[in-house]
């Protein structure tokens, strides 16, 4: 259902290049307490076996309610994502009553990324995105593989501002514009000098 939802989100020629969720042990700290109730009760389920049938009855319907809420935890837990697509980053919260945040990697202007040693041990962290838009920042917290989702959207930023050099136009007078382009995208950090050199030579050879 997830993922059939998220394809729905994508426009034309819109690719995932990342998807993530909270740590796992935000889920095993959610369903912790629900584990233990359900271990207790089944205990008892034992315990009671030779007792009537009644009452074994009702032990067993206490044990459903902790194993509900178990499943629903997953369920919410597996339904928030975090995704990077070669346009934007899109944060998808709810199972049936879906909230939606986009933002567009045209407009994000800062990344900031904090791990605590145990974060880097486990392998998560909180995402802050920092943008251009009218939400000013968007804080992703415990989200699993906090660098490789950094990585992908900063990589699939600057693939974007790489992409669109071509599609403003192909002629010569264009070219100068084009550069001076680059050189705005160098400046703000999505192309770095090197990327910029290599692109801003292959522009001039067409001169």
């Amino acid at each position: 259902m997830s993922k059939s939802y998220l394809a729905s989100l994508l426009g034309e020629n819109e690719k995932v290049e990342f998807v993530a969720r909270q740590h796992w042990s935000i889920l095993l700290r959610s369903i912790a307490a629900e584990v233990v109730i359900a271990i207790i009760i089944l205990g008892a389920v034992t315990i009671a076996l030779p007792l009537t049938g009644g009452i074994l009855a009702v032990l067993y319907l206490l044990a459903l309610i902790p194993l509900g809420m178990i499943t629903r935890d997953v369920i919410i837990w597996w339904n928030n994502q975090y995704v990077v697509t070669n346009r934007r980053v899109i944060q998808i919260h709810g199972v049936f009553n879906k909230n939606v945040i986009d933002s567009s990697l045209e407009k994000v202007n800062d990344v900031k990324m904090e791990q605590s040693f145990f974060g880097r041990m486990f392998d998560y962290g909180d995402i802050e995105i920092l943008t251009a838009s009218e939400l000013g920042a968007n804080r992703f917290s415990w989200i699993e593989r906090p660098v490789h989702f950094k990585t992908a959207m900063l990589n699939a930023k600057e693939r974007m501002g790489m992409d669109e050099m071509p599609r403003r136009g192909g002629g010569r007078d264009d070219i100068p514009s084009m550069i001076e382009e680059l050189d705005q995208l160098r400046k703000q950090g999505v192309l770095s000098e090197q990327e910029f050199q290599t692109k801003k030579a292959q522009l001039l050879s067409r001169l």
